[in-house]
């Protein structure tokens, strides 16, 4: 049963968000509540699903991820089928981060981190244009990162 966020469950939230590993008695110190009562605020939050997953975020340059990309795509033509078969696709690729089908000038964004200019080359012959589908591709290589964050406000 989904319910109303309050200011201390938005609270709690916006810490984990921060820091998905902080302590339950962090956590409440944090909030100013119990531990228990944190701890069965938590348990809602994720039942309720609000919280979704919990992951470590990586450093890209650390892993040999260092080049992020954004590729525009034009389909050839847009039917049920080819959306099937492109997003099967897209799902087994693993050096796609995110794709998303968008309204405008062409179908999908896709963001990628490969490790250099070379390595793009070649997931654009073997990955992109392999893709079921596609008519038409721009790349936009990303000079500088300004702002890149996964907290959202709440």
């Amino acid at each position: 049963m989904n319910h109303t966020l309050d200011p201390i469950d938005r609270k709690i939230l916006k810490a984990l968000q921060v820091d998905g590993r902080i302590s339950n008695t962090d956590l409440a110190d944090k909030v100013g509540l119990s531990a228990n009562a944190t701890s069965e605020r938590f348990k809602r939050l994720v039942r309720d699903g609000y919280i979704s997953s919990f992951s470590a975020v990586l450093a890209p340059e650390k892993v040999g991820r260092e080049l992020l990309v954004f590729v525009e795509i034009k389909l050839d033509r847009t039917s049920s089928e080819i959306f099937d078969a492109f997003r099967r696709a897209i799902e087994r690729s693993s050096d796609i981060l995110e794709c998303h089908m968008v309204a405008g000038g062409f179908d999908y964004l896709l963001k990628a981190r490969v490790s250099d200019m070379d390595t793009y080359r070649r997931f654009l012959s073997d990955v992109v244009l392999a893709l079921p589908g596609v008519r038409e591709t721009h790349t936009y290589p990303v000079m500088e990162e300004i702002k890149e964050t996964h907290v959202l406000p709440v």
